[in-house]
C-alpha cells in the first residue's frame, strides 16, 4: 500500500515532499535517533513509550530540539489518521542539527513486516556477532556495524545476529532483546547494556502478572546449555522463540516459553495499544 502523507515538524505533507537535503550534515554521519511504533486494525501500540524513548535516546547523545512527548504522540495519532491506515509501521526519525531549533523530526508510514510465521513453530535461528554499541540505551541512526551483522545472519540464512561485548557476553540482537529462560524464570541481559525495547517491557509486564520471575544475568554464549530456551522480542516479532544459537541447537520448547506466547498475544489483543 501507498501512503500519500508523510509528518513533518507535526505539519502534514504529501509523501513526494518527503526528502531529506544532501546537505544535511547531521543526518549524513547519523547524528538522529528512532523509532518504528506498530499499528494494527488502526491501533497504535505503545506511543506514548515509544514517543519517550524517542526522546530519552535524544538526551543520550546530547541531541537538542523543541519537540515535547505529547506533541510527538499527537503527530504519530494524526499521521495515522491522515493516511487511514490499518496495518503498518510508522518510522520516526528525529535528525539533529547545530542548535535545537534545527532539529527535524520526520515521520512517515511504511507496509509492516512480519516474520515468517513457521518461525513462531520452529524457532528461530541465530548468529553471534563481536559488537558493543557505544551508546546501549540510543536507539540512534549510526547502525552500521549493526547492519552489517544483521547482513550475515541472513546470509546465513539466520533470522538476526546476537552482539556479544568485549567481555564475551551476549547483550542484545540487531534488532531484537534476549532472553534465556529455566522453568518460569527468565533471565535478561543486564539492562545497562542492552537497549530496552517496547516489546521487551511489554513482555515483562506479561511475565510479572502471570507468575514469572525476571532475573538479570550476564549471559555467555558457552552457557546457553544451562537454559530450557530463550527467545527474543521485538515490535514486529512480539516473542520469537530461538531453535538454535551458532552451533548450539536447544531441545523441545517448554511449555513454560509457549504459555509466554500465548499470554503476550492476549494481552495485545485486549490492550488497544496502552500498557498500564
Amino acid at each position: 500500500m501507498t501512503y500519500e502523507y508523510f509528518s513533518r515538524n507535526g505539519q502534514l505533507l504529501p509523501a513526494s515532499q518527503a526528502v531529506v537535503p544532501l546537505d544535511d550534515i547531521a543526518y549524513a554521519y547519523g547524528f538522529g535517533v528512532y523509532e518504528t511504533v506498530r499499528v494494527s486494525g488502526g491501533i497504535v501500540y505503545f506511543a506514548q513509550q515509544h514517543a519517550a524513548r524517542l526522546l530519552a535516546s535524544a538526551r543520550e547523545i546530547g541531541l537538542e530540539h523543541g519537540f515535547s512527548a505529547s506533541d510527538t504522540e499527537q503527530a504519530i495519532q494524526e499521521l495515522v489518521r491522515k493516511n487511514q491506515a490499518e496495518a503498518c509501521n510508522i518510522k520516526i526519525l528525529l535528525v539533529g542539527g547545530p542548535a535545537a531549533e534545527s532539529a527535524t523530526l520526520y515521520m512517515q508510514c511504511l507496509n509492516p513486516l512480519f516474520p515468517d510465521r513457521k518461525l513462531y513453530k520452529e524457532g528461530a535461528t541465530l548468529i553471534t556477532e563481536r559488537y558493543q554499541r557505544e551508546y546501549p540505551h540510543a536507539k540512534t541512526l549510526n547502525m552500521l556495524p549493526s547492519y552489517l551483522a544483521y547482513r550475515r545472519a541472513l546470509a546465513a540464512g539466520a533470522y538476526d545476529a546476537l552482539l556479544v561485548d568485549d567481555e564475551g557476553n551476549i547483550t542484545e540482537g540487531t534488532r531484537t532483546n534476549f532472553f534465556g529462560m529455566q522453568g518460569r524464570t527468565l533471565i535478561s541481559p543486564p539492562e545497562a547494556g542492552i537497549l530496552l525495547g517496547v516489546m521487551r517491557t511489554v513482555v515483562l509486564k506479561v511475565a510479572a502478572d502471570n507468575g514469572f520471575k525476571v532475573e538479570e544475568r550476564q549471559i555467555k554464549p558457552q552457557d546457553l546449555a544451562g537454559y530450557e530456551a530463550a527467545f527474543v522480542t521485538s515490535t514486529s516479532s512480539k516473542v520469537m522463540p530461538v531453535r538454535s544459537i551458532d552451533n548450539y541447537e536447544f531441545g523441545p520448547r517448554p511449555e513454560t516459553l509457549n504459555d509466554l506466547m500465548r499470554l503476550t498475544d492476549q494481552f495485545l489483543e485486549a490492550c488497544h495499544g496502552l500498557l498500564e
